[in-house]
């Protein structure tokens, strides 16, 4: 009977080791690490802008805070850009088109009110420097996505 105990321990710790191992490659594959990317969005972030640790502490909050926001009212134009065009009426596209300009008077909002509190934080000419430096992020995450995909299908 104890033998019969500790085969089956043996067989489900396996079983579930081969699992997660399994779905540890899939994510690998399939999906970025997002810690490793927000990683990277920091020191990128913080070296062009050069940012001290003083700078840093303060603005790192603001940001994120700020990021959250605009991606909610980003994830809400997208819903209503994807909605199919033959099912909505007259009325429902007025309504969506007003609804879209709201959210883009939000997100003006918001850019107004982040920049207001970060100057408080880092120089003006830094805050300036911040739209071109998330860009310049993004483009290089497309740039190392493309040549990784261009090594894969050299291979």
């Amino acid at each position: 009977m104890k033998n019969l105990l500790i085969i089956l321990a043996l067989t489900l710790s396996t079983a579930t080791m081969a699992q997660q191992r399994q779905t540890s490659i899939r994510q690998q594959g399939t999906s970025i690490d997002k810690e490793k990317l927000e990683s990277a969005r920091i020191a990128f972030i913080t070296n062009r802008l050069s940012l001290t640790p003083g700078q840093a502490e303060k603005f790192w909050p603001l940001y994120n805070q700020n990021m959250q926001k605009r991606r909610e009212l980003m994830r809400e134009m997208s819903k209503i850009n994807r909605m199919d065009v033959k099912e909505i009426t007259e009325k429902n596209a007025t309504e969506l088109i007003n609804r879209k300009l709201d959210i883009q008077q939000n997100l003006l909002d918001i850019e107004k009110t982040f920049m207001k509190e970060i100057i408080e934080v880092i120089t003006p000419s830094q805050a300036l420097q911040l739209g071109g430096v998330n860009r310049d992020f993004t483009r290089q995450l497309y740039r190392m996505q493309g040549d990784s995909r261009d090594r894969r299908h050299s291979n």
